[in-house]
């Protein structure tokens, strides 16, 4: 090998890498050395050995056969023959004859490839109409197969790569979780403890302004645990797929009002503005979607704390779109794809009390409506969440 050809097979494979996926640097790859190693369909192979079936990941027609379908065109019963035999294999039409059908006289050529012991696959090239492949052919075309391969295993190592940090996110999730459910646990209950042993003390008596104070704080926090206990139990159900919904005609502007008021009765320094146009009704439940804006009241409380709230509900085409914008301190870009996720609290908001469950549990309420919710925040600016719901079909 010269130097020259060095320097194209370099030049080639530094392309190859500047491609932004594995689709685009095969193409770049199968379609840099036609002019030495003529094809017109290559397809890459991978066998299903459950279901005893070959599936293919990557296919392109680079000439003759585009609009073809059968199956010599991309060469499937040979790419099964070339993954059983595990060997490079070459096959020519048995009778070379003079046509103008030239998908009828197809030359295949096939290498095995293999990701692991159970997944082993095939890549294969056909040319139609001749001329055969010869011998340099079949060497450059083994040349592109093993960079292939090469590729596909790096979009095998890319993938298994963001599925372990997946796996490693929701462990220290769930490792976040334990630590913080058991001091969000612990605290109620000490409350309780302490309180009622107070009131049970044989050797102090109190007085009934400062026993009325100690039972409000033991009902408090008595509303708080079961607040938290029924968090855990319907996050569990909604992973399960087992928390029954009651559908009915909604008017989300009356909802929303109804939830506000209640919240105003607890916390009457929320100032909330409204922005609401003539809805039409939407299909849902009315206990859960109340769930989920109570969750939104008591974000921006917790995290927006002196911020007005301003509420919008808008029908768009068929759909309604309800958005919950505050003024506060606004979540860093980075950490707003996590935010639905089940145990997920933003780094640093260790002063504010949460399991992590509660937009957890409001995206699946949403998505049992067929709807969607989401985030947008700037930093300093404020945060908006967004719901979108269908409108009621049979109204």
């Amino acid at each position: 090998m010269d130097l020259k050809t060095l320097a194209t097979l370099h030049d080639i494979f530094k392309e190859v890498q500047k491609q932004q996926n594995w689709k685009a640097a095969l193409d770049k790859l199968f379609g840099a050395l036609r002019g030495d190693f003529i094809f017109d369909n290559v397809a890459v192979y991978f066998l299903d050995t459950r279901a005893k079936t070959t599936d293919v990941i990557y296919a392109r027609a680079l000439g003759r056969g585009k609009g073809g379908e059968a199956d010599t065109v991309w060469g499937e019963n040979f790419a099964h023959e070339v993954i059983a035999k595990g060997k490079m294999l070459l096959r020519e039409p048995a009778k070379k004859i003079r046509t103008f059908d030239r998908l009828s006289q197809a030359y295949l050529l096939g290498f095995p490839i293999s990701l692991s012991p159970t997944k082993k696959g095939a890549i294969v090239y056909v040319r139609f109409g001749g001329p055969p492949y010869s011998e340099l052919h079949v060497h450059l075309a083994s040349l592109q197969s093993s960079w292939a391969l090469a590729i596909i295993e790096q979009k095998e190592l890319n993938i298994a790569y963001e599925e372990l940090d997946s796996v490693q996110r929701q462990m220290r999730l769930q490792d976040d979780f334990v630590s913080t459910i058991s001091h969000e646990l612990r605290t109620p209950l000490g409350f309780i403890k302490g309180y009622s042993t107070s009131l049970l003390r044989q050797d102090t008596s109190w007085d009934e302004a400062t026993q009325q104070e100690f039972l409000t704080i033991i009902d408090e926090e008595a509303d708080r645990l079961t607040r938290l206990i029924e968090d855990m139990l319907e996050s569990a159900r909604l992973q399960s797929k087992t928390l029954q919904f009651k559908f009915a005609p909604i008017r989300l502007d009356a909802l929303i009002r109804d939830v506000a008021i209640r919240v105003n009765t607890h916390h009457p320094d929320l100032k909330i503005e409204f922005d609401f146009e003539s809805l039409p009704p939407v299909a849902g439940d009315g206990v859960r979607l109340s769930q989920v804006f109570e969750n939104l009241f008591s974000n921006a409380i917790k995290y927006a704390p002196n911020s007005t709230l301003k509420i919008s509900v808008k029908p768009v085409g068929n759909k309604v779109v309800a958005s919950f914008a505050d003024q506060g301190e606004g979540i860093p870009e980075d950490y707003l794809p996590f935010l639905f996720e089940r145990f997920y609290r933003v780094p640093g908001e260790r002063t504010v009390t949460g399991t992590g469950l509660g937009l957890y549990i409001c995206k699946q309420i949403v998505m049992a409506h067929h709807g969607n919710i989401w985030v947008e925040s700037v930093l300093d600016q404020g945060t908006t969440f967004f719901i979108e719901l269908p409108v009621d079909p049979t109204l």
